[in-house]
């Protein structure tokens, strides 16, 4: 193991408390021992990471670092054309715009061409069937014409039931719980973004991308999509949904709690079994200079796994490192703020979308006070940090580019005297209170050695940085409604 991982996880040693998914993964580790984090590659350094998320070890060089979102679409009409055994496609909701239709084309041809193909879809079922025209109108002539080639699954929240189902109008109906997660796979590489699939996140809505070439991490998003498209709702070739061929439990029917017993340990039951698959072939990449966790995070089905280990980053990154962190939605979690402010000893840039770069800028109704919610909630961390003499510490800056919006999340760490970052998450969390307690999301956390990656890494953040400017005078002297003042603590956790 080289001297920079030992530095590294020596930093990351304190064990995480048992909790849900964490606990299941713990006990998991208990029981194969660390024999299997022995052998010339020094695995047996990764401590804490390795107790709580399969490890996924390969070099730098497979890994792609995506900026724009044209490059993001074309790669993602590209690769599908190319595929030849498997695409799978999970996110919030597909468009429906030119760009989107073209790239439901581009499926349909890879389809007629590859009679082995198979295609699995996976969106979210409110926001995915709002309109006349949507994301699931979009895919049902693929799902007609395609027969068992092609598998559209609408993840159903089980919070959205009974009185509420049949009154909440639609948009107010996303706000109990999402399918958020945005994984768009092909074949034997995967792309971890934020973004979905929609012509704002293809032409001039700014967010992250990374492509990975690795055909075991492939596998491992590939089942998990599956395995949530289990207690998803199947869309038939009569356009109605019913349930999955393995599932017996509608997410709105018979109690809240049988469902969300059931699909809790079919998703446990699965990261178990896949970590117990990956301590084994740790033992024969000797070559691996670059490591990745696969993180997600189920609140509505009481899995907390992301969350815990972000916290663990922010609490244990150590005086003399930096750390930049990146939502476009500015709202984290108060145990986040409160862990930067009492716990985090590292130099810390917080990047947001200035309210001009907010998507819910100009919205109608409620939803175009969005923006200002966020100022407040930055504003009260700021003077919390203010009050506890740690706003030396940490800098706020606000992106701002003509005509574009801003979406980009995650996090890039930097240990002490290191000028390129050591580790990076991205994915699709905000680390909000949405994505902690309402959605379904997933993250990688990737640590590396490779200095060609590092370098890729280090230039994405710079790009983001670049269109940036200090934001402490702006949140505090930017005008709040009062209505927004008076809403935003109730509810702040829906958006």
């Amino acid at each position: 193991m080289t001297t920079f991982l030992r530095r590294f996880f020596t930093h990351f040693a304190e064990e995480l408390t048992p909790t849900d998914l964490i606990g299941y993964l713990q006990q998991t580790q208990q029981k194969i021992g660390l024999n299997h984090f022995t052998g010339t590659s020094g695995i047996e350094s990764l401590s804490w990471l390795h107790q709580v998320s399969p490890c996924f070890a390969l070099r730098g060089e497979q890994i792609k670092i995506i900026h724009e979102p044209k490059h993001f679409y074309d790669t993602l009409v590209e690769r599908s054309a190319a595929a030849r055994e498997r695409i799978v496609l999970a996110s919030l909701y597909l468009g429906t715009g030119q760009l989107e239709n073209a790239f439901v084309q581009t499926l349909r041809q890879s389809l007629q061409q590859q009679t082995a193909l198979q295609v699995n879809v996976l969106l979210d079922f409110t926001r995915g069937t709002r309109g006349e025209t949507n994301s699931k109108t979009m895919l049902l002539p693929l799902v007609r014409d395609f027969g068992e080639q092609v598998q559209l699954s609408l993840y159903h929240t089980p919070d959205l039931r009974g009185m509420t189902k049949r009154l909440a109008p639609p948009r107010w109906n996303e706000l109990l719980g999402l399918q958020h997660m945005k994984v768009y796979l092909f074949d034997d590489a995967v792309i971890i973004s934020g973004a979905n699939l929609s012509n704002d996140y293809f032409t001039n809505r700014q967010d992250r991308y990374i492509l990975i070439e690795d055909k075991p991490l492939a596998d491992f998003y590939a089942q998990f999509i599956k395995r949530v498209q289990e207690f998803s709702l199947a869309v038939r070739q009569d356009a109605e949904v019913g349930l999955h061929r393995y599932w017996k439990i509608l997410p709105y029917e018979g109690t809240k709690e049988e469902f969300v017993r059931s699909a809790k340990q079919r998703i446990t039951d699965f990261m178990q079994d896949v970590y117990k698959q990956q301590q084994t072939r740790l033992e024969v990449n000797t070559d691996a200079d670059t490591w990745i966790f696969p993180l997600i995070e189920m609140g509505q089905i009481g899995i907390h796994h992301d969350s815990i280990v972000t916290k663990r980053l922010l609490s244990n990154c150590i005086s003399g490192s930096r750390l930049k962190l990146a939502t476009g939605y500015f709202n984290l979690t108060q145990e986040y703020m409160d862990t930067i402010t009492n716990n985090c000893l590292a130099q810390c840039s917080i990047l947001m979308a200035h309210p001009n770069a907010n998507g819910f800028q100009g919205a109608k109704g409620p939803a175009g006070g969005i923006p200002a919610a966020y100022t407040l909630i930055a504003k009260s961390f700021y003077e919390n940090l203010v009050r506890r003499k740690q706003n030396h510490r940490v800098n706020f800056f606000e992106y701002e580019k003509e005509g574009w919006t801003y979406h980009a999340k995650g996090l890039w760490y930097y240990l002490p005297e290191s000028t390129l970052p050591n580790l990076t998450l991205i994915g699709s969390s905000n680390f909000g209170e949405r994505s902690v307690n309402r959605d379904l999301e997933t993250q990688v956390c990737l640590v590396t050695n490779n200095t060609g990656l590092s370098n890729r890494l280090q230039a994405e953040a710079d790009r983001l940085f670049a269109l940036s400017k200090t934001a402490e005078r702006e949140i505090v002297l930017r005008p709040i409604p009062r209505w927004v003042q008076a809403v935003v603590k109730i509810f702040r956790n829906f958006f």
